[in-house]
């Protein structure tokens, strides 16, 4: 048996794999079983399997890039299924830890990668957000919400789809805000505007949306020219740290979604300081992230070189406990466990749809990079460590409603409406 069939048969039990050698030779493992996939591969040189050995989800990203993992049966959404559905998260047993080689590297590595200054965080940001807006209209909803969505299907039904889901998250997130007429509001990380477009059209509210991605900004403020309100919702090019320095106590809410990720953990405590100085007295804060289920951890190399260089997956108990210093009260906090897990598969059948435009854009190379990342979160919300948390912070214990039961009603009409 080779090196890479015999990591295979100690890891593939449901489901299956078959592995075809770059000399002809054949290799299979597993057990068909429902509800796991069967996949088949192929690797087009020797020297594939020593790459990924060296660094696994490296060395398996790049050489599936290249052309040289081959999938023929299945793809690569159900190939890194198989792996991960047959060690999932969840399951109990003995759990070993990492070398003490392997420690030292992934923490040196994400230690120095999660160090964002200021110009180090605009061109982390450009990395990811300023490729064109092009290809991100290809894959995401009509609104470009760029983040997990709200899959309520004991309400809409199983045919709900990405958009219906996504404009449910707006008012599931507008309705923790508890916003009123007449309110400032901070939406930090504000994409392409949709959050802050919506939040005015539905409350009445006045939003800033600050960006560091010159891409989002030039279509956020297209958008609010559109449609109207280019005076009451406006975008800005400017780090949340020279925003503090700036407007000091002018918000009365803040909203932040699928920002966190990226300020990296030696920020954190910058972070809510800054959020802290920025709320009035009864300033409301909503933060949604993506979190690791259990504690800190490090971003793999895949993600560091390829997706989100400088970025970073928080654990619930390191985001809040950066957040205590600075009297930010967490009134509210929900684990929406495979809400994003819906949201990724999504995405993937959008961008596989779309291949041949994405090609186009940029290359093969590139479209195979981006269905390897997509493919990857996937499993990881899943069947990994993954989820999404939904963090509610006031400024005062007496600025909110009692009970939670204002939110399930607010969010009622805002659905309607």
């Amino acid at each position: 048996m080779t090196i890479i069939g015999r990591f295979l048969d100690s890891v593939v039990e449901k489901g299956s794999i078959k592995v075809i050698h770059p000399d002809g030779a054949c290799e299979s493992f597993g057990t068909p079983t429902a509800g796991y996939p069967d996949v088949g591969i192929r690797l087009a040189d020797k020297n594939v399997v020593r790459q990924i050995l060296l660094d696994p989800r490296l060395g398996a990203a790049e050489t599936f890039m290249d052309g040289r993992l081959i999938v023929e049966q299945g793809d690569i959404m159900e190939l890194v299924q198989l792996l991960r559905a047959n060690k999932p998260f969840e399951r109990g047993g003995k759990i070993k830890d990492p070398s003490a080689f392997k420690k030292f590297r992934d923490h040196v590595a994400g230690s120095l990668d999660r160090i964002n200054f200021l110009g180090r965080s605009k061109s982390n940001v450009a990395h990811h957000y300023d490729i064109g807006n092009d290809l991100y209209d290809l894959f995401l909803d009509d609104d470009l919400q760029y983040s997990c969505a709200y899959w309520d299907f004991e309400l809409r039904g199983p045919d709900m789809t990405l958009e219906q889901a996504q404009a449910d998250k707006k008012a599931h997130i507008a309705a923790k805000l508890d916003l009123k007429p007449g309110q400032r509001v901070l939406d930090i990380g504000c994409g392409w505007g949709g959050m802050a477009l919506y939040l005015h059209r539905t409350t009445g509210v006045e939003v800033l949306g600050i960006t560091l991605s010159e891409e989002q900004l030039k279509k956020a403020r297209e958008r609010a020219k559109q449609e109207g309100v280019a005076d009451k919702v406006k975008f800005e090019l400017i780090d949340y740290r020279d925003l503090a320095a700036r407007d000091s106590g002018g918000f009365d809410r803040i909203v932040s979604v699928g920002m966190f990720e990226h300020v990296g953990t030696p920020q954190f405590r910058t972070f809510f300081r800054s959020c802290a100085n920025l709320m009035t007295d009864d300033g409301v804060m909503l933060l949604h992230t993506i979190g690791r289920m259990g504690g800190p951890g490090t971003t793999d190399a895949f993600t560091r070189k390829y997706i989100f260089p400088g970025g970073y997956i928080p654990a619930l108990s390191e985001t809040l406990e950066a957040s205590e210093p600075y009297r930010l009260i967490a009134t509210d906090v929900e684990n929406l466990r495979l809400h994003y897990a819906f949201t990724l598969r999504e995405w993937y059948k959008r961008t596989v749809d779309n291949r041949d435009k994405i090609v186009a854009l940029y290359d093969e190379r590139f479209y195979r990079m981006w269905i390897f990342y997509l493919a990857g979160a996937t499993a990881a919300f899943e069947n990994g460590g993954m989820c999404n948390y939904q963090i509610q912070f006031s400024r005062n214990r007496r600025t909110l409603p009692l009970t939670r039961d204002y939110i399930g009603e607010t969010e009622k009409g805002l659905r309607e409406r």
